[in-house]
Formats: structure tokens, C-alpha cells, sequence
């Protein structure tokens, strides 16, 4: 069966949803913005959005909206919007490249726990067990704090504590097909492990952890975001939605906006991975036909 005709009943299932597909159109319209950022906001006649992100007017300092700065100014003057817009490109990166790394990570060490238990799997079970010891911002707090905070030291961080989803569903998936028919087909071929593990095995038990990476995504945007505002997330003056709110924290009492635009964007994008994920799991299922 080719690939087209597997994801044709889910894709089927999953448009049924207004609300999933509404979700699946803002993702892919922030993800434009974000991808665009650089042409979309910057200093020049031509763009948008004519501010760049980290341009200062003193001047124009908490400027409430207007035809001039759409969503306001902050307390250095600098365009809120245009700090959003560059935010959206800021937040996304360290959600999916974060969400990358912990796919990698945790596929592996599932793939490997499920395919070759006996001792493999005893050390990847308690080395999970030992890393859900932790409270996971509290984990990425300590990783951070031994580095300079900045946008790599987050996506490595958050990758390599929230891999531990992705790992338990992989082992559980090759638990229940490494010894189907078609697994010991291809063992009994000659196929290497690795062929077998790679080729056959892990596309099959890869369903599960899509939907897994949906939700970890805006797990991700959403610790992102809290770090900032804690003042140990993206270096300074980087924009990202929770360094803007961060910024708010001093100037809530007169400057809502400061407020308002960022944290409805956060609310937003992260309720659409979520939604994704939530319909992207019924999907899988054939029950929901």
C-alpha cells in the first residue's frame, strides 16, 4: 500500500474538524510571518511593519496603539509589533528545534530499549525514570543556569529533557510489533538490526510520537516563554513573546498592551498545537471514521 493511500483516511478524518483546520491555517500563517520576519519588519518606507525590532525612541516610549505603532510601544520605545512579528520567528525556531531534538533523542533510545530489551532496556526505563525524577522546568532552569542563557543553550536544553514522551511510545510500539509477521520477515531475509530498527520498525511505530511532538512543541513555546519572563530565556535585547512580556512586568498598570498582544499570541499558538495534536490522535484512529 503506498504512503499516500495510509494518510489519505487520516487526512480525511483529521479536515472534519473546523477548529483543527483553523488551527492548522494560523500555524501556517504565523510560520509564514515568522519565516518573513526580516522583510516583514525593519526600518525602510517599503515594509509593513517600518520599524525594526530593537530600534529605541525614547521619545515614543509606552505609546498606546495607533496608526503609527499598531500594538503600541514599549518602555524603551521599540515597536511592539515589530518585536512580536521577529518574537513569532524567535519562539517557533526554539519550539521546533527544541521538539527535533528531543524526536531524535527519544526515538533512539525507545527504538533501542523495544527492539533489543533484556539490559538495553532496563538502562533507557531507569534512565526515563530518573529524568521524570525531576520537575521539568526545574531541570531546564538548572541546564541553563551552568550556561549562558541564549537561543541554543534553550533548544538543547528543552530538547533533552522532554524526550522522555517520545521514548516511552517508541518502546511500546516495538514492543507490539517487533515480532509481527512482516518484522520477522525481514529478519529472516538477512536485514541487518540496523535495516530492521530504521527501515521497517520505526516507520511503523512513528504515528504515536507525531502526535507527541505536537504537544511537545507547545510544551516547548510555553517554557520558552516562561524562562523569558523569568530573565534567564533569550539573551537581552532579543525579541522573543516572553522577553516582550517580561519587559511588561514593570508597566502593567499603565501599558496593557504590553501585556495583552503577546499573551494572546502565546495563548493562541500554543492552543493550536495543541488542537493539532488532540485531532491529529483521533485521526489515527479508525474508531473515529
Amino acid at each position: 500500500m503506498k504512503r499516500t493511500d495510509l494518510f489519505a483516511p487520516v487526512w480525511r478524518r483529521f479536515r472534519r474538524s473546523r477548529l483543527a483546520i483553523a488551527a492548522l491555517i494560523y500555524i501556517a500563517l504565523v510560520s509564514l510571518i515568522a519565516l518573513f520576519a526580516p522583510l516583514i519588519a525593519t526600518n525602510g518606507t517599503k515594509a509593513l511593519v517600518p520599524f525594526a525590532p530593537n530600534d529605541a525612541q525614547l521619545v515614543d516610549r509606552l505609546q498606546p496603539p495607533s496608526v503609527v505603532h499598531r500594538l503600541g510601544t514599549d518602555e524603551l520605545g521599540r515597536d511592539i509589533l515589530s518585536r512580536m512579528i521577529h518574537g513569532a520567528r524567535v519562539s517557533l525556531t526554539i519550539g521546533l528545534t527544541a521538539t527535533l531534538i528531543s524526536l531524535i533523542v527519544g526515538s533512539l533510545l525507545g527504538a533501542l530499549a523495544g527492539y533489543y530489551g533484556g539490559a538495553i532496556d532496563w538502562i533507557v526505563s531507569r534512565l526515563i525514570e530518573i529524568v521524570l525524577c525531576f520537575p521539568f522546568l526545574f531541570l531546564v532552569l538548572g541546564i541553563v543556569a551552568l550556561f549562558r542563557p541564549s537561543m541554543t543553550t534553550l533548544m538543547i536544553a528543552l530538547g533533552l529533557t522532554s524526550w522522555t514522551t517520545e521514548a516511552r511510545f517508541v518502546r511500546g510500539e516495538f514492543l507490539r510489533i517487533r515480532e509481527l509477521e512482516f518484522a520477522q520477515a525481514a529478519r529472516a531475509s538477512g536485514a541487518r538490526d540496523v535495516r530492521i530498527i530504521f527501515r521497517h520498525l520505526l516507520p511503523n511505530a512513528f504515528a504515536p510520537v507525531l502526535v507527541a511532538a505536537s504537544f511537545g512543541v507547545a510544551a516547548a513555546i510555553l517554557t520558552e516563554s516562561a524562562l523569558s519572563f523569568l530573565g534567564v530565556g533569550v539573551s537581552v535585547p532579543t525579541a522573543s513573546w516572553g522577553s516582550i512580556l517580561a519587559s511588561a512586568e514593570e508597566n502593567i498598570d499603565y501599558a496593557w498592551w504590553m501585556v495583552v498582544f503577546p499573551g494572546l499570541a502565546i495563548f493562541l499558538t500554543v492552543a493550536a498545537f495543541n488542537v493539532i495534536g488532540d485531532r491529529f490522535r483521533d485521526a489515527l484512529d479508525p474508531r473515529f471514521e
